[in-house]
Protein backbone atom coordinates (compact mmCIF):
# COMPACT_ATOMS: atom_id res chain seq x y z
CA UNK A 1 0.00 0.00 0.00
CA UNK A 2 1.22 3.21 -0.81
CA UNK A 3 2.29 6.16 1.40
CA UNK A 4 0.22 9.11 2.17
CA UNK A 5 3.64 11.19 1.25
CA UNK A 6 4.04 9.92 -2.10
CA UNK A 7 -0.14 10.20 -2.91
CA UNK A 8 0.44 13.65 -1.74
CA UNK A 9 3.38 14.38 -3.94
CA UNK A 10 1.67 12.74 -6.98
CA UNK A 11 -1.22 14.99 -6.34
CA UNK A 12 0.65 17.99 -6.48
CA UNK A 13 3.01 17.45 -9.33
CA UNK A 14 -0.31 16.87 -10.95
CA UNK A 15 -1.66 20.26 -10.57
CA UNK A 16 1.77 22.07 -10.98
CA UNK A 17 1.95 20.08 -14.12
CA UNK A 18 -2.00 20.47 -15.78
CA UNK A 19 -1.78 16.89 -15.72
CA UNK A 20 -4.67 14.11 -14.98
CA UNK A 21 -4.15 11.14 -12.98
CA UNK A 22 -6.70 7.78 -12.81
CA UNK A 23 -8.43 8.61 -9.18
CA UNK A 24 -6.15 6.41 -6.40
CA UNK A 25 -9.60 4.52 -5.57
CA UNK A 26 -9.85 2.77 -8.40
CA UNK A 27 -5.97 1.47 -8.22
CA UNK A 28 -4.43 -1.68 -6.64
CA UNK A 29 -4.83 -0.66 -2.53
CA UNK A 30 -7.63 1.56 -3.35
CA UNK A 31 -8.27 4.60 -0.64
CA UNK A 32 -10.46 5.42 2.12
CA UNK A 33 -11.78 8.09 3.57
CA UNK A 34 -8.80 7.90 6.45
CA UNK A 35 -6.29 7.63 4.51
CA UNK A 36 -7.39 10.02 2.07
CA UNK A 37 -7.25 12.50 5.26
CA UNK A 38 -3.80 11.53 5.88
CA UNK A 39 -2.55 12.66 1.99
CA UNK A 40 -4.77 15.95 2.31
CA UNK A 41 -2.24 17.00 5.79
CA UNK A 42 0.80 15.05 3.43
CA UNK A 43 -0.43 17.95 0.56
CA UNK A 44 -0.76 20.62 3.33
CA UNK A 45 2.79 19.91 4.28
CA UNK A 46 3.89 19.94 1.05
CA UNK A 47 2.41 23.43 -0.06
CA UNK A 48 3.36 24.89 3.44
CA UNK A 49 7.01 23.95 2.85
CA UNK A 50 6.43 25.97 -0.22
CA UNK A 51 5.77 29.20 1.52
CA UNK A 52 2.18 29.05 1.39
CA UNK A 53 0.07 29.80 4.53
CA UNK A 54 -3.28 28.74 5.47
CA UNK A 55 -6.14 31.30 5.81
CA UNK A 56 -8.75 28.90 6.00
CA UNK A 57 -11.22 26.11 4.81
CA UNK A 58 -13.38 25.42 1.93
CA UNK A 59 -16.44 22.88 2.33
CA UNK A 60 -17.32 21.09 -0.91
CA UNK A 61 -20.26 18.68 -1.69
CA UNK A 62 -22.54 20.86 0.79
CA UNK A 63 -24.92 20.97 -2.32
CA UNK A 64 -27.54 17.78 -2.25
CA UNK A 65 -28.07 18.68 -5.41
CA UNK A 66 -25.32 17.61 -6.84
CA UNK A 67 -24.50 14.56 -5.25
CA UNK A 68 -25.51 12.63 -7.70
CA UNK A 69 -24.14 14.23 -10.83
CA UNK A 70 -20.53 13.43 -8.60
CA UNK A 71 -21.58 10.10 -7.32
CA UNK A 72 -20.39 12.05 -3.95
CA UNK A 73 -22.74 11.46 -1.13
CA UNK A 74 -21.71 13.67 1.81
CA UNK A 75 -19.68 16.98 2.40
CA UNK A 76 -15.70 17.09 2.03
CA UNK A 77 -13.14 20.14 3.51
CA UNK A 78 -9.93 21.56 2.16
CA UNK A 79 -7.79 24.32 2.97
CA UNK A 80 -7.02 27.62 1.65
CA UNK A 81 -4.20 29.55 1.24
CA UNK A 82 -3.09 32.58 0.61
CA UNK A 83 -2.23 32.25 -2.62
CA UNK A 84 -5.23 31.20 -3.95
CA UNK A 85 -7.51 33.80 -2.28
CA UNK A 86 -8.12 36.87 -3.89
CA UNK A 87 -10.47 40.19 -3.35
CA UNK A 88 -12.99 40.42 -6.41
CA UNK A 89 -13.56 43.58 -8.63
CA UNK A 90 -16.67 44.08 -10.45
CA UNK A 91 -15.25 43.12 -13.96
CA UNK A 92 -11.95 41.51 -12.87
CA UNK A 93 -9.95 39.45 -15.24
CA UNK A 94 -8.78 36.28 -13.36
CA UNK A 95 -6.22 33.94 -14.94
CA UNK A 96 -7.42 30.14 -14.88
CA UNK A 97 -4.58 28.62 -16.95
CA UNK A 98 -2.78 27.04 -13.78
CA UNK A 99 -6.05 25.02 -12.87
CA UNK A 100 -6.99 21.53 -14.29
CA UNK A 101 -10.38 21.18 -15.71
CA UNK A 102 -11.52 24.29 -13.59
CA UNK A 103 -15.03 24.74 -13.14
CA UNK A 104 -16.96 27.65 -11.04
CA UNK A 105 -19.55 27.69 -7.82
CA UNK A 106 -21.13 30.92 -6.89
CA UNK A 107 -20.76 30.90 -2.68
CA UNK A 108 -21.47 32.75 0.23
CA UNK A 109 -17.94 32.91 2.49
CA UNK A 110 -17.71 33.84 6.09
CA UNK A 111 -14.62 35.57 7.79
CA UNK A 112 -14.94 34.27 11.86
CA UNK A 113 -14.17 36.84 14.13
CA UNK A 114 -14.11 34.40 17.27
CA UNK A 115 -13.21 30.37 17.70
CA UNK A 116 -15.78 27.84 16.93
CA UNK A 117 -15.92 24.73 19.49
CA UNK A 118 -17.70 21.59 19.24
CA UNK A 119 -21.42 21.05 20.20
CA UNK A 120 -22.30 24.88 19.20
CA UNK A 121 -25.47 25.15 17.47
CA UNK A 122 -26.27 27.52 14.05
CA UNK A 123 -27.48 30.74 16.51
CA UNK A 124 -23.90 30.44 18.33
CA UNK A 125 -21.71 30.02 15.45
CA UNK A 126 -23.69 33.22 13.51
CA UNK A 127 -22.82 34.86 16.98
CA UNK A 128 -18.91 34.39 15.68
CA UNK A 129 -19.20 35.24 12.25
CA UNK A 130 -17.56 38.52 11.91
CA UNK A 131 -18.53 39.43 8.12
CA UNK A 132 -19.90 37.85 5.06
CA UNK A 133 -19.81 37.91 1.34
CA UNK A 134 -20.59 36.29 -1.51
CA UNK A 135 -17.80 34.77 -4.11
CA UNK A 136 -16.84 32.30 -7.04
CA UNK A 137 -14.85 29.28 -5.63
CA UNK A 138 -13.33 27.49 -8.77
CA UNK A 139 -12.43 24.39 -8.56
CA UNK A 140 -10.27 21.82 -10.25
CA UNK A 141 -9.93 18.37 -11.14
CA UNK A 142 -6.18 15.89 -11.28
CA UNK A 143 -8.83 13.19 -12.57
CA UNK A 144 -10.12 13.11 -16.04
CA UNK A 145 -13.44 13.91 -16.35
CA UNK A 146 -14.53 14.80 -13.19
CA UNK A 147 -15.07 11.38 -12.03
CA UNK A 148 -13.81 10.29 -9.19
CA UNK A 149 -15.16 9.69 -5.32
CA UNK A 150 -15.38 11.44 -2.09
CA UNK A 151 -11.91 10.03 -0.85
CA UNK A 152 -10.24 10.97 -4.22
CA UNK A 153 -11.33 14.52 -3.51
CA UNK A 154 -10.15 14.65 -0.14
CA UNK A 155 -7.14 13.79 -1.28
CA UNK A 156 -6.91 16.27 -3.83
CA UNK A 157 -6.80 18.93 -1.87
CA UNK A 158 -10.85 19.07 -1.72
CA UNK A 159 -10.56 19.74 -5.49
CA UNK A 160 -10.08 23.48 -3.86
CA UNK A 161 -8.29 26.17 -6.92
CA UNK A 162 -8.93 30.03 -6.41
CA UNK A 163 -11.41 31.53 -3.99
CA UNK A 164 -12.21 34.75 -4.99
CA UNK A 165 -13.93 36.77 -2.09
CA UNK A 166 -16.47 39.55 -3.15
CA UNK A 167 -16.75 42.58 -1.01
CA UNK A 168 -16.88 41.89 2.56
CA UNK A 169 -19.34 43.01 4.40
CA UNK A 170 -19.56 43.18 8.49
CA UNK A 171 -22.05 41.79 10.11
CA UNK A 172 -23.21 44.04 13.26
CA UNK A 173 -23.46 41.45 16.37
CA UNK A 174 -27.47 42.94 16.78
CA UNK A 175 -27.95 41.54 13.22
CA UNK A 176 -25.82 37.98 13.73
CA UNK A 177 -29.03 36.23 15.21
CA UNK A 178 -30.75 36.73 11.83
CA UNK A 179 -28.26 35.63 9.97
CA UNK A 180 -28.67 31.59 9.52
CA UNK A 181 -32.46 32.20 7.90
CA UNK A 182 -31.20 35.46 5.96
CA UNK A 183 -28.28 33.08 4.21
CA UNK A 184 -30.60 30.65 3.88
CA UNK A 185 -33.52 32.47 2.18
CA UNK A 186 -30.66 34.34 -0.54
CA UNK A 187 -31.37 33.26 -4.29
CA UNK A 188 -28.24 32.88 -6.74
CA UNK A 189 -28.63 33.41 -10.47
CA UNK A 190 -25.60 32.28 -12.35
CA UNK A 191 -24.77 33.97 -15.89
CA UNK A 192 -22.03 33.22 -18.02
CA UNK A 193 -21.35 35.82 -21.20
CA UNK A 194 -24.98 37.49 -20.32
CA UNK A 195 -27.26 34.60 -20.22
CA UNK A 196 -28.49 32.83 -16.86
CA UNK A 197 -27.40 29.19 -16.55
CA UNK A 198 -28.68 28.31 -13.17
CA UNK A 199 -29.86 29.55 -10.06
CA UNK A 200 -30.58 28.31 -6.71
CA UNK A 201 -31.12 29.13 -3.01
CA UNK A 202 -29.33 29.46 0.09
CA UNK A 203 -30.96 26.33 1.51
CA UNK A 204 -29.04 24.53 -1.33
CA UNK A 205 -26.10 23.92 1.08
CA UNK A 206 -26.53 21.93 3.80
CA UNK A 207 -29.60 24.01 4.47
CA UNK A 208 -28.23 27.23 4.61
CA UNK A 209 -24.52 28.66 5.08
CA UNK A 210 -24.56 28.69 8.25
CA UNK A 211 -25.65 25.41 8.82
CA UNK A 212 -22.83 24.13 6.46
CA UNK A 213 -20.33 25.77 8.90
CA UNK A 214 -21.99 23.98 11.73
CA UNK A 215 -21.54 20.87 9.96
CA UNK A 216 -17.63 21.20 9.40
CA UNK A 217 -17.57 22.10 12.70
CA UNK A 218 -19.14 19.21 14.21
CA UNK A 219 -16.80 16.92 11.20
CA UNK A 220 -13.55 18.29 12.32
CA UNK A 221 -14.25 17.49 16.02
CA UNK A 222 -14.40 14.09 15.15
CA UNK A 223 -10.68 13.89 13.58
CA UNK A 224 -8.03 14.48 16.87
CA UNK A 225 -5.53 15.06 13.26
CA UNK A 226 -7.56 18.19 12.43
CA UNK A 227 -7.41 21.48 13.62
CA UNK A 228 -10.57 23.58 15.14
CA UNK A 229 -11.96 26.28 13.27
CA UNK A 230 -9.91 29.40 14.34
CA UNK A 231 -10.51 33.63 14.48
CA UNK A 232 -9.40 35.03 11.45
CA UNK A 233 -10.46 31.78 9.32
CA UNK A 234 -12.01 32.57 5.91
CA UNK A 235 -14.20 29.87 5.02
CA UNK A 236 -15.90 29.21 1.52
CA UNK A 237 -19.57 27.45 2.26
CA UNK A 238 -19.84 25.71 -0.88
CA UNK A 239 -21.82 26.06 -4.59
CA UNK A 240 -25.13 27.26 -4.17
CA UNK A 241 -25.90 26.47 -7.59
CA UNK A 242 -24.53 23.40 -10.39
CA UNK A 243 -20.80 23.69 -10.33
CA UNK A 244 -19.92 24.91 -14.54
CA UNK A 245 -17.09 24.13 -16.63
CA UNK A 246 -15.13 27.48 -17.49
CA UNK A 247 -12.61 28.67 -19.88
CA UNK A 248 -10.34 31.66 -21.00
CA UNK A 249 -12.42 34.59 -22.91
CA UNK A 250 -15.77 33.80 -20.81
CA UNK A 251 -17.37 36.25 -18.31
CA UNK A 252 -19.38 34.83 -15.64
CA UNK A 253 -21.97 37.19 -13.15
CA UNK A 254 -24.19 36.62 -10.24
CA UNK A 255 -27.49 38.20 -9.12
CA UNK A 256 -28.70 38.02 -5.58
CA UNK A 257 -32.06 37.93 -4.74
CA UNK A 258 -33.29 38.35 -1.41
CA UNK A 259 -29.95 39.88 0.40
CA UNK A 260 -27.93 42.99 0.08
CA UNK A 261 -24.68 41.33 -0.99
CA UNK A 262 -23.56 42.58 -4.14
CA UNK A 263 -23.01 39.59 -7.24
CA UNK A 264 -19.84 38.86 -9.05
CA UNK A 265 -18.44 39.77 -12.44
CA UNK A 266 -15.57 38.12 -13.81
CA UNK A 267 -13.77 37.48 -16.66
CA UNK A 268 -11.24 34.77 -17.11
CA UNK A 269 -7.82 34.26 -19.19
Amino acid sequence: MRLAADIAREVLSALDEHFQIAPFTGRDGGLDARRAQAVARELARLRSARGLRKVGRKIGFTNRGIWAEYGVWAPIWGDVWDGSLANARPGMTVAIGDLVQPRIEPEIVVGLEDDLEPGMDVEAIAGRIGWIAHGYEIVQSPFPDWRFQAADCTAAGALHGKLLVGPRRPVPRSERSALPRALAELTVSLHKNGAEVDRGLGTNVLDGPVHALAHLVAALAEDPNEEPVRAGDIISTGTITRAFPIAPGERWQTVLGDHDLPGMDVTFA
